[in-house]
């Protein structure tokens, strides 16, 4: 791996591509991928991704998401690292970033830098909703293509490929045609404005720095309604008042946002059935009974 690994280093631009690797540290071993802490010469960290070459397209989007994203983050609030270095060497696919050095603060700077960069990307929104290509959401789908609705968005390109999956394990997508066409009217009426979103923001992806600063990354970025995220922050817990308190300082959430929280976070529930399956299918369907109960009776 470390010959890899320099290999993919020599490709980076400027001083880096000629730094040696001196030392590689495994920071974890999942199904689908890996990551190293990578030490250099130079006295430098860097941060590297490994996975197996077929799923190259995975590393693809999450650079993507990591440029589209770091054009609207102010810097003076939240880091967005950028890809060093994207490449297949092997059998392996590898994605180099920034190191990050973790610390501890106050989360208000990460909710006033969200905040930011939702506000900047809506001021120049493509004026639909979507992405232009097929992504990922973790290890599971994530569908590309565009919608001038919301609601139309929301339903067909997150819900519904998420329920034909989960239709292969139980879930019948009759028992819930009804609801997917009241949700689509119903997310119509609240009518947001497109903002580039994290997609994917839970406590394991993004980090207080030492310099004080937020860090986000692995990202499944959209245009969506910049709901989505704050939904998903309350989905697994890990954020503070503070950081809710530094969103509103920035651009505060309609009142009516606690109303779409357990609609949005229901397309997290379905991808990690489909992925997970166990008590997460059980929670699954809990959610959409409860959506049901909530959009129709």
């Amino acid at each position: 791996m470390n010959n890899i690994l320099q290999e993919a280093l020599s490709q980076v631009k400027g001083q880096l591509s000629t730094a040696v690797i001196n030392e590689v540290n495994c920071l974890s071993s999942g199904s689908m991928n890996k990551t190293w802490q990578l030490k250099l010469n130079t006295g430098e960290k860097l941060f590297a991704k490994t996975t197996s070459k077929k799923d190259f397209s995975k590393l693809i989007c999450e650079a993507n998401g990591l440029e589209s994203l770091k054009k609207f983050h102010d810097p003076n609030l939240i880091d967005i690292p950028q890809a060093l270095a994207l490449n297949r060497i092997g059998n392996q696919a590898i994605l180099i970033l920034p190191w990050l050095n973790f610390g501890k603060g106050d989360q208000r700077i990460l909710g006033r830098g969200l905040a930011s960069l939702h506000k900047a990307s809506s001021n120049q929104n493509p004026n639909q909703f979507g992405w232009n290509i097929d992504g990922f959401i973790g290890d599971g789908p994530q569908k590309g293509g565009w919608r001038k609705s919301w609601g139309k968005c929301f339903t067909s390109l997150r819900l519904l490929p998420q329920l034909e999956i989960a239709s292969k394990w139980g879930i019948s997508m009759d028992d819930w045609k009804e609801l997917i066409h009241e949700l689509e009217n119903f997310l119509d009426k609240h009518n947001p404005s497109p903002s580039l979103v994290h997609g994917d923001l839970w406590s394991g992806n993004f980090v207080i720095q030492e310099n004080g600063k937020a860090a986000i990354f692995d990202p499944a970025a959209y245009w969506s309604d910049r709901e989505v995220d704050l939904a998903m922050s309350k989905l697994f817990g890990g954020f503070s008042n503070e950081f809710y308190s530094g969103y509103e300082d920035v651009w505060p959430l309609p009142s009516s946002a606690s109303t779409r929280v357990e609609i949005y976070n229901l397309y997290h529930i379905l991808n990690h059935a489909n992925i997970f399956g166990g008590s997460y299918k059980d929670q699954c369907l809990t959610s959409l009974k409860k959506v049901k109960n909530y959009i129709i009776n």
